[in-house]
């Protein structure tokens, strides 16, 4: 699995660097022909949105993104087609956005399709369909995508090529003192701190996002390895096992498939619990009551994927509520046995089953 983000197609200039993609090509063609199977998550449409409109002054604005976005798509696609096809590969492309993986079933058809592709020996290039995304586009969502794209293929390792050259013990362009980190075996707030960073210029996302994609991928057992894409050589290095960037270890107790969906799904809203049902939680055994719970915020569905979120706000838990966000509201500190009588109907005495949450890595769970 592999991603490559805008700073990698383009080395660093305002537009896409054809003769390196055609050296990514051919490491992509050779690592398939030694029997693997490759799929290609690709950032560049806003690039290449941009060099074929010649460099227009557009306001920094989620519009002209999608502009940029619905013009470079189509492009970037013909290119990737062009560049396979001299080795005899076929593509096929994937436009995702976070909405496909929020919803199960669209998830389950997404990774259908996946599957479809790969057993065929066709090469998933898939992107963010950015010209449709709005929340998305502003944070760098390829990254988060392709691990969930990772997850979908129940992919081995996912691999990040970017401009950096990994994670370092802080950003190494304010602090050249910092130290490359060439294993991370617990995805903690020191390492989100580390990540730091902000989006390059023709780019969207940066090292948290970077971040964020590997604890979805680490807590579904997918190893993670962040590295440089200034030479294509990496990808071959890579898939011989020789080190290259920081390697986030996968957890040697994944997720069960159904959770790697809750934990990838963007969430809807927020739960905030007292402490009493912070420790029930973390103890490993409890759902979520009613009782437990001191406020709701957003909107949000039966159903939907949730923030629980501890006493002092941070985040402790995702997990799928049995009631909506207006039910909770209502029934919030109330007993279970309350519901009833309260709402007019109920759908069990939980708040959320334990079967529907995940503790998040540094809970303490």
């Amino acid at each position: 699995m592999l991603k490559l983000g805008t700073g990698v197609l383009t080395r660093g200039s305002s537009k896409l660097d054809r003769a390196h993609m055609v050296e990514i090509v051919g490491r992509c063609a050779a690592a398939t022909a030694a029997g693997n199977r490759i799929i290609l998550v690709s950032s560049g449409a806003i690039a290449a949105g941009r060099e074929h409109l010649n460099f227009p002054e557009l306001p920094p604005s989620i519009p002209a993104k999608q502009l940029l976005a619905a013009v470079g798509q189509s492009r970037l696609i013909r290119i990737w087609e062009q560049l396979f096809a001299v080795y005899g590969l076929h593509i096929g492309q994937m436009l995702l956005t976070r909405a496909d993986i929020e919803d199960r079933e669209r998830f389950l058809n997404a990774r259908d399709l996946l599957n479809a592709l790969l057993d065929h020996g066709i090469i998933p290039v898939v992107n963010e369909n950015d010209a449709v995304a709005v929340a998305e586009i502003k944070v760098g969502d390829n990254d988060n995508l392709s691990a969930l794209v990772a997850v979908l293929a129940e992919a081995d390792c996912l691999f990040l090529l970017t401009d950096r050259d990994g994670l370092y013990t802080a950003d190494p362009r304010a602090h050249p003192d910092a130290e490359l980190l060439r294993r991370v075996e617990v995805i903690d707030d020191a390492v989100r701190a580390a990540a730091g960073g902000t989006a390059s210029a023709l780019g969207t996302g940066g090292m948290a996002t970077k971040i964020q994609a590997a604890e979805i991928a680490v807590r579904a057992g997918i190893g993670v390895v962040i590295a440089s894409g200034a030479q294509s050589s990496v990808i071959g290095d890579l898939l011989e096992g020789r080190q290259s960037g920081t390697f986030f270890a996968p957890r040697s107790n994944p997720l069960e498939r159904r959770k790697q969906w809750i934990f990838g799904a963007p969430p809807a809203g927020g739960i905030s619990i007292d402490a009493g049902a912070a420790a029930a939680l973390l103890r490993g055994k409890s759902s979520l009551l009613p009782a437990g719970i001191t406020a709701v915020s957003g909107s949000f569905a039966r159903g939907a994927v949730v923030r629980i979120l501890a006493p002092d706000g941070r985040d402790l838990a995702h997990g799928v509520p049995r009631y909506n966000s207006d039910a909770l509201s209502l029934i919030m500190g109330r007993r279970s046995d309350d519901i009833a009588g309260i709402l007019g109907y109920e759908y069990g005495p939980v708040a959320v089953h334990r079967d529907d949450l995940i503790m998040l890595e540094g809970s303490g769970a």
